[in-house]
């Protein structure tokens, strides 16, 4: 709740506010009259620091190193020029969608000018690159929400998932933004400890529950995994139902159990945008296979209001299940501590 209340007392204004009362009236109006046309601008929108990882988690592209894209770093001059065109009507920017963002070297000045024009900022990371001076310049820039990814209570768990991750350096990372938030007297960044549930990590549930009240975090939530091959089943689903995302049924197969219904908040609300500027639909488009369009060759309003987002909206109205980034897709199934 308080968190809630940082997030309307930073970001309310009343173009931000129409613009939401529009998205809303929009969203549930396509639902009812199948109009695929969004009333409204994006209330949320991801960006992507970067592509690079200094992990290799099997499930990621960046962690395999196995994109079919283009990688490589968000420049300065395309954020600026992005935020610009954004910024009057969004409320939320989450600075991830593949790669480490704190790899990238101007990470905390973007947080800052998204943070200065009253937007909430977040980011999700490995913690690896968080030394006690780093911790110090995230608190001040202004960053509102931070999700430490944290997926095993000792090194012999973590590293089963985390590939050439260091537990430790997480733990000493957390310290460090703990101990200057409350140096600088902040309340921000609000930290989560997130735990992704696999196989290899389920018994050390409860164990992670006990290490976020021991470096004091604001909370933690346990995710469920997304596996590609899952249809056969798959090592990293958990045994423990209400932590996967897949159901096993008598024959051995295993669906997700998501319903997958013929609409999708996401759709209307925020997009996700690329490094170098391909706007996609969500964050399971981790190729960037459905590319709306380009911020390098139009804005952002022509995009999110043109031929081809529109064609894909109405596609997701008629059958989502026939949507290949949607197959996979979580919603339905989170898990929140």
């Amino acid at each position: 709740m308080k968190e809630f209340l940082r997030f309307i007392q930073k970001t309310i204004t009343a173009k931000r506010l129409t613009n939401a009362l529009l998205v809303y009236i929009g969203f549930y109006f396509s639902r009812i009259f199948k109009s695929s046309k969004p009333w409204g601008m994006p209330i949320s929108l991801s960006i992507e620091p970067t592509t690079a990882c200094n992990l290799g988690c099997p499930e990621c592209p960046s962690g395999l190193k196995q994109f079919s894209r283009d990688t490589g770093n968000l420049k300065a001059e395309n954020f600026n020029r992005w935020l610009e065109q954004l910024a009057p009507t969004l409320s939320y920017l989450n600075f991830y969608f593949q790669g480490e963002p704190f790899i990238h070297n101007d990470i905390l000045q973007f947080i800052s000018k998204a943070s200065q024009k009253g937007i909430y900022t977040s980011t999700s990371t490995n913690a690896h690159f968080i030394t006690e001076k780093r911790a110090k310049e995230i608190v001040e820039s202004g960053l509102d929400r931070i999700l430490i990814s944290i997926d095993g209570t000792t090194q012999e768990v973590y590293e089963q998932y985390r590939v050439h991750g260091t537990l430790q350096k997480v733990l000493d990372g957390t310290k460090h933004l703990v101990e200057a938030r409350k140096n600088l007297k902040s309340k921000t960044p609000h930290i989560i400890f997130q735990f992704l549930v696999v196989r290899p990590n389920e018994h050390q549930i409860e164990d992670a529950k006990l290490l976020a009240n021991e470096y004091k975090v604001d909370e933690i939530r346990f995710k469920t995994a997304q596996v590609y091959d899952y249809e056969n089943g798959n090592p990293l689903i958990p045994t423990i139902e209400k932590y996967s995302r897949y159901k096993r049924h008598a024959n051995g197969k295993f669906t997700v159990k998501s319903s997958l219904d013929n609409h999708c908040w996401r759709m209307w609300s925020g997009a996700v945008v690329t490094w170098d500027g391909k706007v996609v639909p969500c964050c399971f488009d981790k190729n960037a296979t459905h590319e709306m369009g380009n911020l390098s060759k139009e804005d952002f309003k022509s995009i999110w209001k043109g031929k081809t987002y529109s064609a894909f909206r109405k596609q997701l109205l008629k059958g989502r299940k026939e949507i290949d980034i949607c197959k996979n897709c979580s919603e339905g199934t989170k898990v929140w501590a």
